[in-house]
């Protein structure tokens, strides 16, 4: 029997999340592990008149590619992606991998060159999104390879995604709506402010949020969500943060990530784990050494570490920060073909002050 929280996830990603119009073509990319979903997204995309465009893929297939390839190989972009980026009305994203670290394998020049060729299609991306022109959402579907990272059993894992996503819920749409209605009163407060300090054992940061917009993250883009972020004015970032989460990325966990900023760059880089591959992923371009985004956690339904980035910069009582590409609809200039978030928890002896009024202490809002 079908687990009918499938279908609500599906309804919720094709009719909230991105509101698909009749005739509006629609790009489903999905792993090759997430057909069920895959599936019933396909079929809500139908009934909302949309034309769905699936696209199936799978990292061991891309790991082979990554491996195999020559340089020119690996810088080449297909003219269906530009063509995509340029015309596609919205993406919905769902990731299930076979086995989370199979891009591991895949040396970190390649993976760089291969990132880099695609900077264009992810600025046109983000730059039609920020103009309305372009939806898109990413989410997940419980596979086993997630639930071993999350150290769950899979039941226990699909029960967490659907918890999250409220798609176990009688109306998830509504819950969203909350969601939204509550962090609306932080981004309306945050409206106009320019400085910001993050204090705790783990920070130490000054930045500027002059001329910034903060964008209620309520599940339209990533689901789920429950943050709300910004990026800050690019040379105005200053101090230190040692990360107390891993960061994981293509394949590899990088883990005691402490950042050094002076004037918005990143000028020392430390990781206890996999720093080589941390400090040629900020080396993949002149904006990868700035951050792109500033955000506070604010999904306290979501309360443990998964090593699953979608999940785990929401946790209530966190912030985090990418390193590279801003979002231009939060008015950041910052440009990368890197976004990387890594988390750091403020649940002990850490506030955030803004224009000297305190914002947040100890993981909870304040105003």
């Amino acid at each position: 029997m079908a687990d009918p929280r499938v279908e609500k996830l599906a309804d919720l990603l094709v009719n909230y999340c991105v509101e698909i119009q009749p005739g509006e073509w629609v790009l489903i990319n999905g792993s090759v592990n997430a057909l069920p979903l895959v599936e019933e997204v396909i079929k809500q995309v139908a009934r909302a008149g949309g034309h769905p465009t699936i696209n199936l893929g799978d990292d061991d297939v891309n790991a082979a590619f990554l491996k195999e390839a020559n340089d020119e190989q690996l810088a080449w972009v297909s003219p269906i992606e530009t063509l995509m980026a340029e015309q596609l009305d919205a993406r919905i994203s769902i990731r299930a991998p076979g086995n989370t670290r199979s891009l591991s394998g895949a040396e970190p020049w390649r993976q760089q060159t291969y990132a880099s060729a695609r900077r264009q299609i992810m600025a046109t991306f983000m730059e039609r999104s920020a103009k309305g022109e372009h939806k898109w959402v990413g989410t997940i579907f419980p596979c086993q390879a997630y639930a071993q990272e999350a150290d769950m059993s899979l039941r226990e894992y699909e029960d967490f995604v659907y918890a999250a996503t409220f798609a176990d819920q009688p109306d998830p749409v509504a819950k969203w709506r909350e969601v939204h209605d509550r962090q609306q009163r932080l981004v309306d407060w945050l409206a106009g402010k320019e400085q910001v300090v993050v204090r705790g054992p783990n920070v130490d940061l000054t930045l500027s949020i002059a001329g910034r917009t903060f964008i209620n993250s309520d599940g339209k883009r990533n689901m789920p969500s429950g943050e709300i972020f910004t990026g800050p004015v690019e040379d105005s970032v200053n101090g230190w943060v040692r990360f107390t989460y891993p960061a994981v990325r293509q394949g590899r966990e990088v883990s005691g990530v402490e950042l050094t900023f002076k004037d918005g760059k990143i000028v020392e880089a430390r990781a206890e784990k996999n720093e080589e591959f941390l400090l040629s992923q900020l080396d993949m371009d002149e904006g990868a050494r700035y951050l792109g985004e500033f955000a506070v956690g604010a999904n306290y339904q979501i309360q443990r570490f998964t090593k699953t980035i979608l999940f785990d910069e929401k946790i209530g009582g966190t912030i985090h920060m990418a390193a590279g590409a801003g979002y231009p609809d939060t008015g950041s200039r910052n440009r990368s073909a890197l976004h990387w978030d890594f988390i750091c928890d403020m649940r002990d002896g850490s506030e955030i002050l803004v224009d000297g009024e305190l914002f947040y202490r100890n993981g909870e809002f304040q105003i």
